[in-house]
């Protein structure tokens, strides 16, 4: 007879370290809700991270966890999918960490397809190394590091995952932690590649963030399975949109449907195998 979790089973006995008020305590808190909602064991999840405040999460999951090195958060996750198909992949990153030196895996992970979740904890900014300018920064935004601004136009997540192929497009805030469960158990069950865009206020180092729990609203009431659609809703919004953007089923990339079309060499080893698959 299983038992059924409940949120707080999923919390492991590691306290978080993150700043008080930081958004990502609700976005652990939403993330185990949806957990316990689709009552998936603990045992069938397999949750990456690469580096950054943000990718401590899976240490304060009771579930297996990876801690990956930067911007590499995907391309492990990508690697334990192919190896094990019948785990539930949850992969959890910040703005830099994903969209800096991990932007490239970001791209090919949309295209590629593989049936995992890719939470990205947005602040718009380094915090964990003291507050420089993200990817996603506004050009404007003054700090030590940028005395005039980095002057540099901001990364657009939810148009580049459209893109670049992601079947699965939302975007939610922290502050809203019931809204966000429901996106991610969503996003949990979708068939594919989900990606979830996060709002995440830095109290630290962005107080001024404090400010978007009057400026977010709902912009995305239908997802729609019509790129075009989807593309002029995320061009037109200002970027306090919430809600699912984009979504469609499209053919799952998997090693096991691979190997059944193409003819392997059995002299080949499993992680040869699987190197070779991944060989852009």
């Amino acid at each position: 007879m299983s038992i059924e979790l409940k949120p707080k089973d999923y919390k492991s006995d590691i306290k978080p370290v993150w700043c008080p008020g930081c958004g990502h305590f609700a976005i652990l808190s939403a993330l185990t809700k949806a957990l316990a909602y689709l009552k998936i064991p603990k045992h069938q999840i397999g949750f990456v991270s690469g580096i950054g405040c943000s990718s401590r999460i899976p240490a304060y999951v009771d579930s297996y966890g990876f801690h990956g090195i930067h911007g590499r958060g995907l391309a492990l996750a990508s690697g334990l999918k192919a190896a094990r198909p019948d785990l539930h992949v949850i992969v959890a990153g910040g703005d830099g960490d994903g969209f800096s030196i991990g932007g490239n895996h970001f791209i090919h992970t949309c295209r590629r397809n593989m049936d995992m979740l890719y939470i990205v904890m947005d602040n718009q900014v380094y915090g964990m190394t003291k507050g420089q300018a993200s990817p996603t920064t506004d050009p404007d935004w003054v700090n030590k590091l940028t005395p005039h601004g980095s002057g540099i136009r901001p990364f657009e997540p939810l148009a580049i995952a459209l893109a670049s192929g992601a079947s699965f497009i939302a975007r939610g805030f922290s502050g809203d932690p019931s809204a966000m469960s429901k996106i991610l158990v969503e996003a949990l069950q979708h068939p594919g590649f989900s990606f979830v865009q996060v709002l995440s206020p830095c109290k630290t180092f962005r107080p001024e963030q404090m400010e978007w729990k009057k400026q977010v609203h709902n912009a995305f009431i239908e997802p729609t399975d019509d790129p075009a659609l989807a593309a002029q809703a995320i061009h037109n919004d200002d970027g306090m949109g919430m809600g699912i953007v984009f979504q469609r089923d499209i053919p799952i990339w998997s090693l096991a449907k691979k190997n059944t079309n193409t003819k392997q060499d059995d002299s080949k080893t499993s992680i040869e195998k699987i190197t070779s698959e991944f060989e852009l």
